[in-house]
């Protein structure tokens, strides 16, 4: 449908959201289209009330979680808003949908004496993929950078004088991160080492692969994947617990909250807040270890 072209290009420059969010969004549209076609033999652009809460109930039947459906659901009214502007659609079907509630999960992080083992216990090589897979694991530890925004980053981005990176988010929110001296270290010994294996034509983006091409999401998830899981027991071992392991450890060593959520890149406090509960925990078992009553 010509809908859907101007539709991706209204989500591309003027939402600005991500190429990942774009296709997402798009699929989920897809979806919604082909499931009220089967059973309805219409289209999502003339679709009721009555028919999107059918697929929505399909949706939660399959038991896709609560989490998913919600994106969904997000898909959909960003969609059809973009209809009502366009003077399309003059009912909207999403006014009457509630979306179901996401049970609240603990973040799941790395203690900080499995951080500290991981840099000092495991020999990293002292050749061009050793020193970037070390750089990787300090950019994503010492930053709480997303893995998009890491694949991303380009040598121009980081200011070694002022000891900070420029980072690009969600919706291409650029924010800034203060960076560590160990990190700093680590990035000079890199840029050398990559200098003289690729020369300055491969000098535009940080991370490369160890064929001098930009690193790509797999490539760094698998790299993540493989030092935690020979340093660690957490259940999950992405670069998303290296993120969740910086905010809980800025926290736990009493960071302001509102200070983390800059750092992250979070539009809205609440998501920021998650961490707290690790915190809280944190208390209540030095509580019980340390009170005479406990």
């Amino acid at each position: 449908m010509a809908e859907y072209i101007e539709f991706q290009k209204y989500l591309k420059y003027e939402k600005r959201f991500s190429s990942h969010t774009i296709t997402a969004y798009l699929a989920d549209l897809e979806q919604c289209n082909q499931y009220i076609h089967q059973q309805f033999e219409t289209t999502v652009n003339d679709a009721e009330f009555t028919e999107i809460r059918s697929w929505l109930a399909h949706l939660m039947a399959q038991k896709i979680s609560s989490k998913s459906v919600n994106r969904k659901i997000s898909s959909l009214k960003t969609y059809y808003r973009f209809l009502e502007s366009k003077g399309i659609l003059t009912v909207n079907p999403m006014e009457k949908v509630t979306a179901p509630r996401v049970p609240k999960r603990l973040a799941v992080f790395v203690s900080d004496k499995s951080m500290e083992s991981l840099f000092h216990d495991i020999k990293f090589t002292e050749d061009f993929s050793g020193i970037r897979d070390r750089l990787v694991m300090e950019m994503f530890y010492g930053t709480g950078m997303r893995l998009s925004e890491l694949t991303e980053l380009k040598t121009t981005d980081f200011d070694i004088k002022a000891k900070q990176i420029k980072v690009k988010g969600k919706g291409n929110k650029e924010r800034i991160i203060p960076v560590i001296d160990a990190l700093l270290i680590t990035y000079k010994r890199y840029c050398k080492v990559k200098e003289s294996s690729f020369g300055q034509l491969n000098n535009e983006f940080i991370f490369l692969t160890n064929k001098g091409k930009k690193v790509y999401r797999k490539f760094v998830y698998r790299l993540v994947n493989f030092y935690l899981s020979s340093n660690t027991t957490v259940s999950k071992r992405s670069p998303h617990i290296l993120r969740h392991s910086f905010a809980t450890h800025m926290l736990n060593n009493g960071a302001d909250i509102n200070a983390i959520k800059e750092l992250l890149g979070h539009s809205s406090l609440s998501a920021t807040e998650v961490y707290t509960h690790n915190t809280v925990d944190k208390i209540k078992s030095v509580y019980k270890q340390a009170h005479p009553k406990a």
